[in-house]
């Protein structure tokens, strides 16, 4: 199960992962889903987008770490791109810092976070969230990566 993945970075941020490690984070989750061939763009941004975008899409006037833009296709139209994900690279440093967590171990945690708020899952209610998170924390320990949630 592949994703074809859209790499943008927009940020000067430091230490980014690998274009290797986007693609094999998605990989597992559309793997998980049993889906293959479908199209994701990550851009990597720094405050001012993450906040403009946050803003405007979601009436929060802060920087955010992840932001996930689900495609929807018009209709008639099939396309395998399941939409963008916004990631601000120094938002998701400064939360790995504040939890004492692996840089790398948070953002693997963002994009598949966010790859799942692509394919329709959410945590508006607790039996949402606790399924959400309960396919990040099974798709993570493919990479040896503690349950993200269990300190909280």
């Amino acid at each position: 199960m592949t994703a074809i993945v859209d790499l943008q970075i927009a940020s000067d941020a430091l230490n980014l992962p690998k274009a290797e490690d986007f693609q094999r984070w998605l990989d597992a989750v559309l793997a998980y889903q049993q889906l293959s061939n479908q199209e994701i763009t990550v851009r990597i941004v720094d405050i001012k987008e993450s906040q403009d975008l946050n803003y405007t899409y979601r009436g929060k006037d802060k920087p955010t770490n992840v932001l996930s833009f689900p495609f929807e296709a018009p209709p008639g139209l099939s396309l395998n791109l399941l939409g963008d994900l916004v990631v601000c690279a120094s938002v998701v440093a400064t939360e790995a810092k504040e939890q004492n967590k692996a840089l790398a171990h948070h953002w693997a945690h963002m994009i598949v976070h966010g790859a799942l708020h692509l394919l329709g899952f959410d945590h508006i209610t607790d039996d949402e969230a606790q399924q959400m998170e309960a396919i990040e924390v099974i798709i993570l320990k493919q990479f040896s990566i503690d349950d993200p949630y269990q300190d909280q």
